[in-house]
Protein backbone atom coordinates (compact mmCIF):
# COMPACT_ATOMS: atom_id res chain seq x y z
CA UNK A 1 0.00 0.00 0.00
CA UNK A 2 1.62 3.21 -1.07
CA UNK A 3 1.75 6.45 1.66
CA UNK A 4 -1.54 7.73 -0.15
CA UNK A 5 -3.53 4.86 -0.10
CA UNK A 6 -2.98 4.53 3.83
CA UNK A 7 -3.66 8.13 4.18
CA UNK A 8 -6.69 7.78 2.54
CA UNK A 9 -7.91 4.63 4.60
CA UNK A 10 -6.93 5.88 7.94
CA UNK A 11 -9.18 9.55 6.87
CA UNK A 12 -11.99 7.30 5.45
CA UNK A 13 -12.09 4.63 8.93
CA UNK A 14 -12.09 8.61 10.86
CA UNK A 15 -15.09 9.63 8.92
CA UNK A 16 -17.20 6.19 9.31
CA UNK A 17 -16.29 6.67 13.08
CA UNK A 18 -18.57 10.48 12.92
CA UNK A 19 -20.69 9.09 10.89
CA UNK A 20 -21.68 6.39 13.36
CA UNK A 21 -21.15 8.98 16.43
CA UNK A 22 -23.44 11.00 14.65
CA UNK A 23 -26.54 8.68 14.88
CA UNK A 24 -26.13 7.60 18.37
CA UNK A 25 -26.35 11.08 19.07
CA UNK A 26 -29.51 11.61 16.98
CA UNK A 27 -30.95 8.71 18.50
CA UNK A 28 -30.45 9.47 22.02
CA UNK A 29 -32.21 13.13 20.78
CA UNK A 30 -35.35 11.32 19.98
CA UNK A 31 -35.39 8.91 22.59
CA UNK A 32 -34.96 12.20 24.76
CA UNK A 33 -37.95 14.38 22.84
CA UNK A 34 -40.36 11.24 22.77
CA UNK A 35 -40.52 10.79 26.60
CA UNK A 36 -40.87 14.53 26.96
CA UNK A 37 -43.74 14.18 24.96
CA UNK A 38 -45.20 11.86 26.76
CA UNK A 39 -44.43 13.47 30.43
CA UNK A 40 -45.84 16.85 28.89
CA UNK A 41 -48.98 14.32 27.58
CA UNK A 42 -49.05 12.81 31.08
CA UNK A 43 -49.35 16.41 33.13
CA UNK A 44 -51.90 17.57 30.73
CA UNK A 45 -53.91 14.60 31.13
CA UNK A 46 -53.59 14.29 35.03
CA UNK A 47 -54.78 18.04 35.35
CA UNK A 48 -57.93 17.42 32.86
CA UNK A 49 -58.49 14.69 35.63
CA UNK A 50 -58.05 16.45 37.98
CA UNK A 51 -60.23 19.10 36.63
CA UNK A 52 -63.10 16.86 36.23
CA UNK A 53 -63.16 15.87 39.32
CA UNK A 54 -62.52 12.04 38.41
CA UNK A 55 -59.17 11.85 40.47
CA UNK A 56 -58.86 13.52 44.16
CA UNK A 57 -56.21 13.41 46.81
CA UNK A 58 -56.47 12.86 50.35
CA UNK A 59 -57.09 9.86 52.37
CA UNK A 60 -59.86 7.73 52.11
CA UNK A 61 -63.10 8.52 54.71
CA UNK A 62 -63.16 6.52 57.89
CA UNK A 63 -65.63 5.52 58.96
CA UNK A 64 -69.01 7.54 59.59
CA UNK A 65 -67.19 10.39 57.78
CA UNK A 66 -69.33 12.47 55.16
CA UNK A 67 -68.74 11.19 51.73
CA UNK A 68 -66.70 14.29 49.65
CA UNK A 69 -68.22 15.37 46.66
CA UNK A 70 -65.74 15.99 43.58
CA UNK A 71 -67.86 18.61 42.18
CA UNK A 72 -66.63 22.25 43.34
CA UNK A 73 -69.14 24.52 44.73
CA UNK A 74 -69.94 27.88 43.48
CA UNK A 75 -71.24 30.77 45.18
CA UNK A 76 -74.52 30.59 42.99
CA UNK A 77 -74.97 26.89 43.74
CA UNK A 78 -78.81 26.49 44.73
CA UNK A 79 -80.60 22.91 46.50
CA UNK A 80 -81.78 20.73 43.38
CA UNK A 81 -85.61 20.87 43.02
CA UNK A 82 -87.26 17.99 40.98
CA UNK A 83 -89.62 18.85 38.27
CA UNK A 84 -91.85 16.83 36.91
CA UNK A 85 -91.57 15.91 33.85
CA UNK A 86 -93.80 17.54 31.00
CA UNK A 87 -94.96 15.49 28.35
CA UNK A 88 -94.31 16.28 24.99
CA UNK A 89 -96.99 16.78 22.08
CA UNK A 90 -97.12 15.11 19.47
CA UNK A 91 -95.98 16.56 16.38
CA UNK A 92 -96.97 15.27 13.10
CA UNK A 93 -94.42 16.22 10.26
CA UNK A 94 -95.98 18.50 7.49
CA UNK A 95 -94.99 17.13 4.25
CA UNK A 96 -93.37 19.83 2.13
CA UNK A 97 -93.65 19.15 -1.74
CA UNK A 98 -91.58 17.63 -3.54
CA UNK A 99 -88.73 20.12 -5.43
CA UNK A 100 -90.08 18.85 -8.60
CA UNK A 101 -93.76 19.49 -7.59
CA UNK A 102 -95.27 22.99 -7.34
CA UNK A 103 -97.51 23.54 -4.89
CA UNK A 104 -101.50 23.27 -5.47
CA UNK A 105 -102.79 26.31 -6.30
CA UNK A 106 -105.17 28.00 -3.75
CA UNK A 107 -108.79 27.55 -4.30
CA UNK A 108 -110.12 30.45 -6.01
CA UNK A 109 -112.64 32.80 -3.91
CA UNK A 110 -116.41 31.77 -3.70
CA UNK A 111 -118.87 33.25 -5.64
CA UNK A 112 -120.37 36.28 -3.91
CA UNK A 113 -123.64 35.75 -4.31
CA UNK A 114 -124.70 39.34 -2.40
CA UNK A 115 -122.36 41.33 -4.97
CA UNK A 116 -125.53 43.04 -6.07
CA UNK A 117 -128.85 43.74 -5.53
CA UNK A 118 -131.39 41.01 -6.93
CA UNK A 119 -134.41 43.42 -5.54
CA UNK A 120 -133.17 46.76 -7.36
CA UNK A 121 -134.98 46.74 -11.53
CA UNK A 122 -131.58 48.24 -12.34
CA UNK A 123 -129.43 45.80 -11.37
CA UNK A 124 -128.17 42.93 -13.59
CA UNK A 125 -129.16 40.89 -11.28
CA UNK A 126 -132.62 41.70 -10.48
CA UNK A 127 -134.94 38.75 -10.14
CA UNK A 128 -138.21 39.32 -11.50
CA UNK A 129 -141.23 37.03 -11.44
CA UNK A 130 -144.71 35.89 -10.71
CA UNK A 131 -143.92 36.19 -6.96
CA UNK A 132 -141.51 39.26 -7.55
CA UNK A 133 -143.17 42.45 -9.36
CA UNK A 134 -141.19 45.60 -10.59
CA UNK A 135 -140.99 48.20 -7.89
CA UNK A 136 -144.28 50.93 -9.21
CA UNK A 137 -144.25 48.92 -12.00
CA UNK A 138 -146.95 51.34 -13.80
CA UNK A 139 -144.12 54.16 -14.24
CA UNK A 140 -141.05 52.52 -14.29
CA UNK A 141 -138.99 52.87 -17.11
CA UNK A 142 -134.83 52.38 -17.03
CA UNK A 143 -132.56 54.95 -16.86
CA UNK A 144 -130.31 54.54 -19.55
CA UNK A 145 -132.31 52.88 -22.90
CA UNK A 146 -130.38 53.47 -25.76
CA UNK A 147 -131.49 52.21 -29.89
CA UNK A 148 -130.00 48.96 -31.01
CA UNK A 149 -126.51 49.03 -33.26
CA UNK A 150 -127.76 49.88 -36.78
CA UNK A 151 -126.57 46.90 -38.42
CA UNK A 152 -128.46 44.83 -36.07
CA UNK A 153 -131.24 43.32 -37.73
CA UNK A 154 -134.18 44.62 -35.09
CA UNK A 155 -137.66 44.45 -36.77
CA UNK A 156 -139.94 46.46 -34.35
CA UNK A 157 -137.33 49.34 -33.44
CA UNK A 158 -137.00 48.12 -29.79
CA UNK A 159 -134.25 49.28 -27.99
CA UNK A 160 -132.20 48.19 -24.57
CA UNK A 161 -130.40 49.35 -21.65
CA UNK A 162 -126.48 50.18 -22.90
CA UNK A 163 -124.85 47.39 -21.05
CA UNK A 164 -127.02 44.53 -22.65
CA UNK A 165 -127.23 46.38 -25.83
CA UNK A 166 -123.34 46.14 -25.97
CA UNK A 167 -123.12 42.26 -24.93
CA UNK A 168 -126.20 41.72 -27.33
CA UNK A 169 -124.08 42.71 -30.24
CA UNK A 170 -120.94 41.21 -29.04
CA UNK A 171 -122.87 38.12 -28.83
CA UNK A 172 -124.35 38.65 -32.45
CA UNK A 173 -120.83 39.21 -34.14
CA UNK A 174 -119.35 36.03 -32.70
CA UNK A 175 -122.82 34.06 -33.62
CA UNK A 176 -122.51 35.11 -36.99
CA UNK A 177 -118.70 34.18 -37.36
CA UNK A 178 -118.91 30.79 -35.87
CA UNK A 179 -122.07 29.83 -37.51
CA UNK A 180 -122.67 32.32 -40.75
CA UNK A 181 -126.11 32.46 -39.37
CA UNK A 182 -127.47 36.47 -39.11
CA UNK A 183 -129.79 36.52 -35.80
CA UNK A 184 -132.55 38.83 -34.97
CA UNK A 185 -133.13 40.96 -32.14
CA UNK A 186 -137.24 40.31 -32.37
CA UNK A 187 -138.23 42.26 -28.95
CA UNK A 188 -136.60 44.03 -26.14
CA UNK A 189 -137.16 46.66 -23.94
CA UNK A 190 -141.57 46.97 -23.70
CA UNK A 191 -143.14 49.79 -21.23
CA UNK A 192 -145.77 49.02 -19.36
CA UNK A 193 -148.33 49.77 -21.93
CA UNK A 194 -147.02 47.65 -24.42
CA UNK A 195 -147.33 45.05 -22.31
CA UNK A 196 -150.72 45.47 -21.04
CA UNK A 197 -151.50 44.75 -24.64
CA UNK A 198 -149.22 42.01 -25.11
CA UNK A 199 -150.73 40.12 -22.16
CA UNK A 200 -154.52 41.40 -23.45
CA UNK A 201 -153.29 39.29 -26.66
CA UNK A 202 -152.86 36.43 -25.16
CA UNK A 203 -155.94 36.62 -23.01
CA UNK A 204 -157.98 36.48 -26.01
CA UNK A 205 -156.06 33.85 -27.83
CA UNK A 206 -155.69 31.65 -25.35
CA UNK A 207 -157.79 32.26 -22.16
CA UNK A 208 -155.98 33.25 -18.46
CA UNK A 209 -154.55 30.34 -17.88
CA UNK A 210 -153.04 29.51 -21.04
CA UNK A 211 -151.68 33.32 -21.09
CA UNK A 212 -149.91 33.32 -18.03
CA UNK A 213 -147.89 30.02 -19.38
CA UNK A 214 -146.52 32.05 -21.85
CA UNK A 215 -146.89 35.99 -21.20
CA UNK A 216 -146.31 38.65 -18.19
CA UNK A 217 -148.85 40.30 -16.34
CA UNK A 218 -147.97 43.86 -16.95
CA UNK A 219 -145.57 44.88 -14.26
CA UNK A 220 -143.78 41.63 -13.70
CA UNK A 221 -142.23 40.98 -17.25
CA UNK A 222 -138.35 41.07 -17.94
CA UNK A 223 -138.70 43.02 -21.20
CA UNK A 224 -139.35 46.30 -19.08
CA UNK A 225 -136.12 46.34 -17.08
CA UNK A 226 -134.51 46.40 -20.42
CA UNK A 227 -132.34 43.97 -19.80
CA UNK A 228 -134.74 40.79 -21.94
CA UNK A 229 -134.52 39.86 -25.27
CA UNK A 230 -136.32 37.67 -26.98
CA UNK A 231 -134.12 36.43 -30.41
CA UNK A 232 -134.65 34.59 -33.42
CA UNK A 233 -132.80 34.49 -37.13
CA UNK A 234 -133.27 35.11 -40.28
CA UNK A 235 -132.98 31.48 -41.52
CA UNK A 236 -134.87 29.22 -39.90
CA UNK A 237 -138.52 30.95 -39.92
CA UNK A 238 -139.08 30.13 -36.58
CA UNK A 239 -141.31 32.60 -34.37
CA UNK A 240 -141.66 32.82 -30.28
CA UNK A 241 -144.17 30.04 -30.61
CA UNK A 242 -143.26 26.49 -29.76
CA UNK A 243 -139.98 24.89 -29.78
CA UNK A 244 -138.86 25.39 -33.04
CA UNK A 245 -136.06 27.74 -32.79
CA UNK A 246 -134.23 25.66 -29.85
CA UNK A 247 -133.22 23.15 -32.91
CA UNK A 248 -131.99 25.89 -34.93
CA UNK A 249 -127.90 26.26 -35.58
CA UNK A 250 -128.40 29.87 -33.92
CA UNK A 251 -130.64 28.53 -31.12
CA UNK A 252 -127.95 25.78 -30.33
CA UNK A 253 -125.39 28.02 -30.27
CA UNK A 254 -127.04 30.32 -28.07
CA UNK A 255 -127.51 27.81 -26.20
CA UNK A 256 -124.05 27.12 -25.48
CA UNK A 257 -122.49 30.07 -25.56
CA UNK A 258 -124.48 33.04 -24.43
CA UNK A 259 -123.14 32.86 -21.16
CA UNK A 260 -120.03 34.02 -22.14
CA UNK A 261 -121.52 37.48 -23.22
CA UNK A 262 -123.28 37.63 -19.52
CA UNK A 263 -126.79 36.15 -21.15
CA UNK A 264 -128.87 33.11 -19.76
CA UNK A 265 -131.73 31.27 -20.69
CA UNK A 266 -134.23 32.67 -18.87
CA UNK A 267 -136.99 29.84 -19.32
CA UNK A 268 -135.63 27.00 -19.57
CA UNK A 269 -137.21 23.04 -20.67
CA UNK A 270 -138.21 21.69 -17.61
CA UNK A 271 -138.35 24.47 -14.85
CA UNK A 272 -142.39 25.71 -15.63
CA UNK A 273 -143.05 24.46 -11.94
CA UNK A 274 -139.96 27.72 -11.20
CA UNK A 275 -140.24 29.99 -13.66
CA UNK A 276 -143.98 29.85 -14.28
CA UNK A 277 -143.22 29.66 -17.79
CA UNK A 278 -143.04 27.39 -20.50
CA UNK A 279 -140.17 26.66 -22.23
CA UNK A 280 -138.20 29.65 -24.32
CA UNK A 281 -135.58 28.76 -26.24
CA UNK A 282 -135.92 32.46 -27.42
CA UNK A 283 -135.79 34.07 -24.18
CA UNK A 284 -132.32 35.58 -23.19
CA UNK A 285 -131.80 37.60 -20.19
CA UNK A 286 -128.71 39.62 -19.69
CA UNK A 287 -126.52 39.65 -16.18
CA UNK A 288 -123.32 40.01 -16.42
CA UNK A 289 -120.79 37.66 -17.58
CA UNK A 290 -119.81 37.06 -13.56
CA UNK A 291 -123.07 35.33 -13.32
CA UNK A 292 -123.75 33.63 -16.49
CA UNK A 293 -120.57 32.26 -16.27
CA UNK A 294 -121.32 31.39 -12.58
CA UNK A 295 -124.52 29.78 -13.47
CA UNK A 296 -123.20 27.71 -16.18
CA UNK A 297 -120.14 26.60 -14.42
CA UNK A 298 -122.49 25.27 -11.44
CA UNK A 299 -124.97 24.13 -13.96
CA UNK A 300 -127.84 25.82 -12.22
CA UNK A 301 -130.54 26.63 -14.87
CA UNK A 302 -132.74 29.34 -13.42
CA UNK A 303 -132.49 32.80 -11.23
CA UNK A 304 -134.71 31.45 -8.46
CA UNK A 305 -132.11 28.14 -7.66
CA UNK A 306 -129.31 30.10 -7.92
CA UNK A 307 -130.17 32.82 -5.32
CA UNK A 308 -132.43 30.15 -3.16
CA UNK A 309 -135.65 32.19 -3.70
CA UNK A 310 -139.28 30.07 -3.57
CA UNK A 311 -140.12 29.00 -6.85
CA UNK A 312 -143.00 30.90 -8.88
CA UNK A 313 -145.40 28.87 -11.01
CA UNK A 314 -148.39 31.64 -10.08
CA UNK A 315 -149.19 35.07 -9.11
Amino acid sequence: MSKGSAQWASAGGSRAQLRAARRRTNSRNALVAAGATLLVAAVVATGTLLAAGVWGFGAAPGPGAAPVSNTRPTASSTPSVSVPAIPSPEFTPVPTPSATEPPPAPAPPAFDRAALSIDDPTSPWFVVNKLRPIPDGANYSPPDLVDLPAGMPNPNGYQMRADATAALDAMFQAGLAETGVQMVAQSGYRDYSVQVRAYDYYVNALGADGADLTSARPGYSEHQTGMAMDILDTVSGCSTDGRCFADTTAGQWLAGNAYSFGWVLRYPDGKTDVTGYEFEPWHYRWVGVPLATEMHATGIATLEEFFGLPAAPTY
